[in-house]
């Protein structure tokens, strides 16, 4: 199979929604404007990016963020809380707004173009989401349940285009209700109309198990997406955290149907964005944690491989963005072949956590 360049169908991508944008919102000068500086910070980034790989050092073109550890929601089966990374309790010792705002700065310096906000429930932080706004030069989708947005928030992602609410959904309502809540699905088609009339861009982000595979890479439900106005869409694999869930989590033959799903998306629907986690890194010549393409920071500072492997021996309140890229454990899996080896696609490091614990205790 061909290799698939996962930076490249994104930045295409986003082209592709930016032309489509400007024809369709020629009587929205904000967005016209956004559209046209960012299409020159990207540029910039990848030239950065391309100029320091001549030098050996890799600058992944993504960062995932997640900006606090607090939800207001309780939705089955989550990762965050079975892992005790999320909680209700109202969070301590998170980085303040003024630290993100200054990782955020040195990932513009290093030609980062993407963050991704997660949490916990990310627009529980609006300070940070604020200090986001204020730096143009990065695009930010938000990982969001919905359930906080607001005017407020409607009239920040109007004055800062580039926020991008990226909405939790698990399907039509009664799937996605029965997983976050009763009334969730009504509440986000609610948010997504309010964004469509303002011609905010948005996103979807849906977590793919073996009972909803099919629904959710339906003609109908993608058509429904389409339609209620959303550009990219998010296809995150289920990981099992407990005995009772595993038949929830993909097997070979279910990635193999996503995958083939996803090429006709991707083919059928081109104004439209489509990402599979962890199965574009089967086809993006391995994992791309660790900063072969991304890296996490966690709420507390920790540089992690990725949100699904939580180990760090490196805090950016103490050091700079560039240094916990090249932290040891991160240089250690680089090197190592744990990264690039074969495997079935499901989340290698996630699968093989005793591996990562045993190079961290290395030391």
């Amino acid at each position: 199979m061909e290799e698939f360049d996962l930076e490249k169908y994104l930045s295409n991508g986003v082209q592709n929604i930016v032309k489509g944008a400007i024809r369709a919102t020629l009587k929205d000068p904000k967005e016209s404007i956004f559209i046209a500086r960012y299409a020159e910070y990207s540029r910039i980034a990848a030239k950065m990016r391309h100029e320091a790989a001549l030098t050996g050092e890799n600058i992944p073109p993504f960062l995932i963020a997640s900006i606090t550890s607090s939800c207001n929601l309780h939705c089955a089966g989550c990762y965050s809380r079975a892992i005790n990374s999320c909680t209700d309790s109202a969070a301590t010792d998170q980085l303040t707004a003024s630290e993100w705002s200054k990782i955020f700065l040195e990932a513009v310096s290093m030609g980062v173009s993407f963050i991704l906000l997660a949490g916990g429930e990310p627009l529980i932080r609006k300070d940070v989401i604020q200090a986001a706004g204020n730096i143009p030069q990065i695009l930010f989708p938000i990982f969001t349940n919905g359930t906080l947005i607001d005017k407020e928030y409607l009239a920040l992602f109007d004055t800062h285009r580039n926020l991008i609410p990226v909405f939790s959904i698990e399907g039509h309502r009664s799937t996605t209700d029965e997983r976050r809540g009763e009334g969730i699905f009504d509440q986000v088609k609610s948010k997504m109309k309010k964004m469509k009339g303002m011609h905010l861009a948005f996103g979807a982000s849906i977590t793919v198990t073996t009972e909803n595979l099919e629904e959710v890479t339906s003609e109908s439900f993608i058509s429904d997406l389409h339609i209620a106005g959303a550009k990219v869409v998010f296809f995150i694999e289920f990981v099992s955290t407990s005995e009772d869930t595993t038949h929830l989590a993909f097997n070979d033959k279910d990635r193999q149907i996503m995958e083939q799903r996803l090429q006709e998306l991707r083919a059928n629907i081109p104004d439209m964005i489509f990402v599979s986690f962890p199965g574009d890194e089967k086809t993006s010549g391995g994992c791309l944690a660790a900063g072969r393409g991304f890296f996490h920071i966690n709420s507390h500072g920790g540089a992690e491989p990725c949100p699904f492997s939580p180990y760090s021996d490196i805090n950016v309140r103490d050091t700079s963005l560039r240094e916990a890229l090249n932290c040891d454990l991160f240089r250690k899996l680089r090197e190592g072949e744990l990264l690039t080896e074969e495997h079935s696609g499901g989340c290698v490091l996630f699968e093989r956590n005793d591996e990562v614990e045993a190079l961290l205790q290395k030391g």
